[in-house]
C-alpha cells in the first residue's frame, strides 16, 4: 500500500523532528519546509495527502499561505497549528481554508487522530461515487462536486465545513448530537470541553446568512444540531 504523504510548514526545527520522526513511524511518507514560501513551492510541487501548517511564521505566516493555496485551488486537507487560542484566530484560519486546527502545546495521540480523519475523509470524497444533488430549501449540495449553492450563490466552503453541511442536509429535520457530529466529521469525540464544533457551526451559518439565506440551523442547547425548514 502507498505510505500517505504529509508535508509539515513550520519555522520550528524541533517541532519539524519531533513531527516527521512521529509520522515516519506511524508509516507516514514526510517532507518538511521552514517557511512559508518554502511551504507554498513544495505543496504546489509534490502530490500531498495533508499539510500540517503553524500558524506562527516569518514573512508568509500561515494564514497568508493557507489563502494563497486555496486561491490557486490546491485542495489539499490543511490541518493548522496556533499558539493563539482566542476563537476570533482560530476562525481566522477557518477563514482562510482551513480544514481544521489543533493549539499548541498538543498531544501527539490528538494530532494523529486529527491527521487520519483527515486524510480518511479526503480519500473517501476523492473516490466517491457520482451522486445526485441534495436540496433543503434553495440550499443545493453536489456531494460529487463537492460544492454548495444557496439559491445561485455559491458558497466558499473548507473541506470540514462542506462536510459539516452535507451531514446536516443528508439528516435535514432531525437533531444530530454532538457526539455524533464529531464522530462522522472528526472521526471521534473531543468530549464535552471542546468548542470545535461550535466554531464551525457559527462560521458556517455566517457564510449562509451572507449568501441571503434564512437562519437555517437549529441548534438546541445541549444536544446538538439540526437543520429547520424556513418559514
Amino acid at each position: 500500500m502507498t505510505p500517505q504523504k504529509v508535508l509539515i510548514i513550520d519555522d520550528d526545527r524541533a517541532i519539524r523532528v519531533s513531527l516527521r520522526r512521529a509520522l515516519t513511524l506511524e508509516g507516514y511518507e514526510v517532507a518538511e519546509a521552514p517557511d512559508g514560501v518554502q511551504g507554498m513551492l513544495a505543496a504546489r510541487e509534490r502530490s500531498t495527502d495533508a499539510i500540517i501548517l503553524d500558524v506562527m511564521m516569518p514573512g508568509i505566516d500561515g494564514i497568508g499561505v493557507c489563502r494563497l493555496l486555496r486561491a490557486e485551488q490546491v485542495t489539499t486537507p490543511i490541518l493548522m497549528l496556533t499558539a493563539r487560542v482566542e476563537t476570533g484566530d482560530r476562525v481566522a484560519g477557518l477563514d482562510a481554508g482551513a480544514d481544521d486546527y489543533l493549539p499548541k502545546p498538543f498531544e501527539l495521540d490528538e494530532l494523529l487522530a486529527r491527521l487520519r480523519a483527515l486524510v480518511r475523509r479526503s480519500r473517501i470524497s476523492g473516490d466517491a461515487n457520482q451522486e445526485a444533488e441534495l436540496q433543503w430549501s434553495l440550499l443545493r449540495i453536489s456531494p460529487d462536486r463537492r460544492q454548495a449553492w444557496w439559491a445561485d450563490l455559491e458558497l466558499s466552503l473548507s473541506k470540514t465545513e462542506f462536510d459539516l453541511l452535507e451531514l446536516l442536509v443528508r439528516n435535514a429535520g432531525q437533531v444530530l448530537p454532538h457526539r455524533v457530529i464529531y464522530e462522522r466529521i472528526w472521526g471521534y469525540d473531543f468530549g464535552p470541553d471542546s468548542n470545535n464544533l461550535a466554531v464551525y457551526i457559527s462560521y458556517l451559518r455566517r457564510k449562509l446568512l451572507d449568501a441571503g439565506a434564512p437562519d437555517l440551523i437549529r441548534t438546541v442547547r445541549g444536544i446538538g444540531y439540526g437543520l429547520s425548514r424556513p418559514s
